[in-house]
């Protein structure tokens, strides 16, 4: 079974909601992204989100886009961050999702890369600016190799497509909390609530929430609508105040610590 299938599952069974991180590969190195995703998991974290480096990240708020490009500095590749799954594998089972824009996917080879992420220990893939209606030969290919394919649903999306994404999507639904770019807010949106429940009308995969959220408040009150909340810039910004430093893996599991309820 699917890492991400299991953990959900584990989740629902302990009546427990999960906790999605996001970080950047490869900021501020290969070797410290691969300290702080065990950092992640002992924090409790679920499920990890890790950002293949893009130098045009349009969906992405300036934290991360400042991390994008401190690991484009680093020279890191896609081929460089799926080495990095294949090391943390010999340390930990945590669920990995890539989150990444097509181009680096398209320039790598769709075949090679879905078969290089699968044999590295990729579960899932969430490619932003990859809509279901270009996929062709895509989900065929993740689907053998057992991939999950992540799947977005804005606020303003229409029952149609959010009925088609739903029926497309493996793993877990992202529900974007808001309009625009990610970065962290004060507020959830009011609406949050109400959107979740319509998504469950057509599909039965957990619900994450993400984009804006930055503290264990606004964590508890996902909590209270979805199956997971999702948590990237504020840990990416602690990433970066820290730096390539030997504190960096401590820094983020107590920070994250105190993120989950």
């Amino acid at each position: 079974m699917n890492r991400i299938d299991a953990k959900f599952e584990e989740l629902k069974r302990n009546n427990k909601k999960g906790f999605v991180a996001y970080i950047a590969a490869g900021d501020p190195t290969l070797a410290r992204t691969r300290e702080v995703v065990l950092a992640l998991e002992q924090a409790g974290a679920d499920v990890v989100e890790l950002g293949i480096p893009f130098s045009d990240p349009l969906a992405d708020g300036v934290v991360n886009q400042r991390a994008a490009e401190r690991a484009l500095k680093n020279d890191v590749s896609l081929a460089d961050v799926i080495e990095l799954v294949a090391g943390i594998r010999l340390e930990s089972q945590i669920p990995l999702v890539f989150f990444t824009y097509i181009n680096p996917v398209i320039r790598y080879g769709m075949q090679r890369f879905v078969d290089d992420a699968a044999k590295a220990g990729v579960d899932g893939v969430l490619a932003l600016d990859f809509p279901p209606e270009e996929w062709g030969d895509y989900k065929k290919l993740m689907d053998a190799r057992g991939l999950s394919i992540i799947t977005l649903i804005a606020p303003t999306s229409s029952d149609e497509r959010i009925k088609m994404i739903s029926e497309l999507g493996t793993g877990f639904i992202y529900y974007v909390s808001r309009t625009g770019v990610t970065g962290a807010r004060e507020t959830i949106e009011d609406t949050v609530g109400a959107q979740v429940q319509k998504i469950r009308s057509f599909t039965d995969k957990p619900v994450a929430v993400g984009f804006g959220i930055s503290s264990r408040e606004q964590v508890q009150q996902i909590h209270k609508a979805a199956d997971a909340a999702v948590v990237g810039s504020a840990i990416v910004k602690k990433i970066e105040e820290t730096g390539d430093d030997d504190t960096l893996a401590g820094v983020v599991e107590e920070y994250v610590s105190s993120l989950i309820p």
